[in-house]
């Protein structure tokens, strides 16, 4: 029988590899526990989600015989001011571990299921490690049953769900479980259908994120037509994720980000590689992502001569 010990920089949500290493080592016979620097292990799995995050060194030498290192902060690289990933170093979880029921008691603290139902994504976007990571089709990966079993909540990390093809035939399996969904990575706003917006108006949700990434390429119509069609009116229960310090100006964003609160959404500013973004950008992050100060300041300018 076997030590075991798991580390991860993921901090407030709970890592699916490791519950799904756990869930194999104990069926093993294996003894699974969280990262102890004071305890020696026969093999420690360190999962790393961010490439800026500190490792698990920083707090203590690991005492093992053994170490594995996996995860996307591991593969990226910044080459010319940009995140480069390396699918060489990408280390993949073996078959009957990937497809595991994953042990949810290693985080008791959260108590919705988590998983992916397809992976894989057709955008190729520049700023995103998708497509190299996973490929540029997506498809359909797991049913629910592989990671869901009642809870009453589910958090879905898909990155493009409705580019898959079967996508139709999973957002039944959402309904069907009348459980309460999370799109946490966002629906492709680009993709959506009367008949696949239909689906959505019957999905258990507090809310709802997109994506509007690209400055260049102009989705009000897309946005416009879905406030229309959805059943969800609170620009609360609408999120869309604006991607700034990439590729685009400070009036770029805020044409996006104005437009989007005008038909009734909130956005939620995401700065690309934040530690080496200037102050505007960290500004406008703040001005938007707090709620307070978005509703009660109009203008951006106002804010900014605010705080200048």
């Amino acid at each position: 029988m076997a030590k075991i010990g798991l580390w991860s920089d993921y901090h407030n949500f709970p890592s699916l590899p490791l519950m799904k290493l756990s869930a194999y080592h104990k069926q093993k016979g294996d003894t699974v526990e969280m990262l102890n620097h004071l305890v020696h292990y026969d093999l420690v799995y360190c999962s790393k989600t961010f490439s800026f995050t500190p490792d698990a060194e920083t707090n203590g030498i690991i005492q093992a015989d053994e170490i594995i290192r996996g995860g996307t902060g591991y593969c990226i690289s910044i080459v010319d001011g940009k995140e480069v990933f390396n699918k060489s170093k990408d280390v993949e979880l073996p078959k009957e571990i990937e497809h595991i029921y994953p042990d949810y008691s290693l985080y008791p603290n959260y108590n919705y299921a988590v998983g992916f139902l397809t992976r894989g994504c057709p955008r190729g976007c520049g700023f995103c490690i998708v497509g190299c990571k996973e490929g540029l089709c997506s498809r359909q990966v797991a049913d629910l049953s592989e990671f869901w079993r009642e809870q009453k909540e589910i958090k879905l990390l898909d990155p493009n769900l409705l580019a898959c093809q079967e996508h139709e035939k999973i957002l039944q399996q959402l309904i069907n479980s009348e459980a309460r969904i999370d799109f946490t990575q966002g629906l492709d706003i680009r993709l959506t259908t009367p008949d696949n917006i239909a689906l959505l108006n019957k999905i258990k949700t507090q809310r709802l994120h997109f994506a509007w990434d690209n400055p260049k390429q102009d989705l009000t119509d897309y946005f416009k037509r879905f406030s229309e069609s959805s059943k969800i009116k609170s620009c609360d229960k609408k999120i869309v994720y604006v991607l700034t310090n990439y590729n685009s100006s400070i009036d770029e964003d805020l044409y996006r980000i104005y437009t989007l609160r005008d038909l009734g959404y909130n956005p939620y500013v995401m700065i690309y590689q934040k530690e080496r973004a200037d102050r505007p950008h960290r500004d406008l992050q703040r001005w938007v992502n707090c709620r307070l100060i978005f509703r009660s300041v109009n203008k951006f300018e106002d804010y900014d001569r605010k705080k200048g």
